[in-house]
């Protein structure tokens, strides 16, 4: 069980950390609305299958940081006891595992769908906004999930690991994005995008399992 006592952390400290937690968990809802919205008109518009699943990703990170909002609220609000805590930290940890596996699912699907079902091409018209959404997250990204993990360690929280490893996946995806991207249009690779998502799994994978096993978040990577 994870211990959420005090004494495990100065009070005034932990308070703070919960603050600029909650705080990255705003920045997060806001910023994957907007990208999330973007990300799947352009999708499809443009039939390109990595700019719908960083939509998706989106979506799914969304609702990782809808359910680390409620469990950072739940102790932020000082009512709650430390065996209450730690319960909706497991369960938050492991609805956010979850998702990173929902995540798993939707890129085989839909890149077995693009590859050998539609072989669909991508309308590069679209490719330089998917480009551009692509450069943003890839700055922005790497940024929030340092920055998450980093409180996740000093709060003892694997549900906040996992959302940053939502984080780093969007910042991972953007990569795939502009490549894929730059590819079709520049060489019209059209099954590049489909092949490059799938590079995703292991790490995706791995990390789901770790959360829903709620291990420890100082462990390092």
């Amino acid at each position: 069980m994870i211990s959420f006592a005090p004494g495990c952390h100065p009070t005034s400290q932990r308070s703070e950390d919960l603050q600029f937690a909650l705080l990255l968990t705003y920045i997060t809802l806001g910023w994957m609305t907007i990208e999330g919205a973007a990300s799947l008109v352009l999708g499809w518009a443009s039939k390109s299958l990595l700019l719908e699943a960083f939509g998706i990703d989106s979506v799914i990170e969304l609702f990782s940081a809808a359910v680390l909002l409620w469990r950072l609220r739940v102790e932020a609000s000082g009512t709650a006891t430390s065996e209450y805590v730690s319960l909706v930290e497991h369960r938050a940890a492991r609805l956010i595992g979850y998702s990173l596996y929902a995540l798993v699912i939707y890129v085989i699907l839909n890149s077995g769908y693009g590859l050998l079902i539609a072989k669909r091409i991508t309308d590069t018209d679209e490719s330089v906004w998917g480009i551009l959404i692509g450069v943003v997250a890839k700055i922005g990204m790497p940024i929030l999930a340092g920055y998450k993990l980093k409180v996740a360690a000093r709060l003892n929280s694997p549900a906040l690991r996992a959302d940053a490893v939502e984080s780093i996946t969007c910042g991972y995806l953007s990569i795939v994005l502009m490549i894929g991207l730059a590819a079709t249009w520049l060489l019209d690779w059209w099954w590049l995008d489909s092949v490059a998502a799938l590079a995703l799994i292991p790490f995706l994978t791995k990390e789901a399992s770790a959360a829903i096993r709620s291990e420890s978040c100082c462990r390092t990577k």
